[in-house]
């Protein structure tokens, strides 16, 4: 049994190896960029929409309403990064019940990426929002001496992110491992139900925990302040 699909080599590429981490993270990108094109392509006024536009707007406009009610603000600049990153989530985690299919959230490479991903946008969209100086000073509150450990606070949100996420996957499939050896018929049916399930929820909590990253990012400064100037 392998621990990490990144041990598995699928093919070679002019000489490079591409493991089953890279090869199961292209799949559910043409997954979602296959469906996306197909379920839009008559997307236009006067054609009424079908059960898969329905869906697909369902899940959009709940997206949506999640990032409204954490951001208390614009929810468009959200919307595409998180709703990204619950997508690809999901739909690597709901792949599972194919056979042979093993999530690249399973490895801790992909969930390090993701990590990673979501370190470089809450700087990013913070100083957009409230400028270089403006969101740089956020490290110096309340008192300049709060700068190392608020440097350190935003890494460790990072890692967290990156080990809740393998974890959670990671242990699901080594249990359902471990009880196909067991009763190879029962167990795993169950292990693959509860992966799902656990799967949609760590979704869920990491891309709502991205959201929250970025909305204190880009939140005003001080909005009892900004009031009073006002008045």
């Amino acid at each position: 049994m392998t621990l990490s699909p990144d041990e598995t080599i699928m093919f070679m590429i002019w000489g490079i190896p591409v493991n089953a981490t890279i090869f199961y993270t292209w799949i559910v990108m043409a997954v979602l960029t296959g469906a996306s094109m197909l379920i839009t392509r008559n997307l236009r006024p006067d054609v009424p929409p079908n059960r898969w536009r329905t869906a697909l707007e369902v899940i959009v406009q709940g997206i949506q309403s999640q990032i409204e009610e954490i951001s208390q603000g614009p929810s468009r600049h959200l919307l595409y990064f998180a709703g990204t990153l619950f997508l690809f989530v999901a739909v690597s985690n709901l792949l599972l019940v194919v056979p042979g299919f093993e999530p690249p959230t399973s490895s801790l490479s992909t969930t390090t990426a993701l990590a990673l991903s979501v370190l470089v946008a809450v700087p990013l969209f913070g100083i957009t929002s409230r400028g270089l100086g403006g969101y740089f000073k956020t490290y110096l509150e309340p008192s300049f001496i709060m700068l190392p450990f608020n440097i350190i606070s935003e890494f460790s949100r990072g890692i967290s992110l990156a080990i809740r996420l393998y974890g959670n996957i990671m242990s699901g499939a080594v249990i359902a491992a471990i009880l196909l050896t067991v009763a190879p018929f029962f167990f795993p049916v169950v292990m693959d139900l509860l992966g799902l399930l656990t799967g949609m929820i760590q979704a869920y909590i990491f891309a709502i925990l991205a959201t929250v990253y970025i909305s204190s990012a880009t939140k005003p400064a001080n909005p009892s302040t900004t009031q009073k100037d006002n008045s």
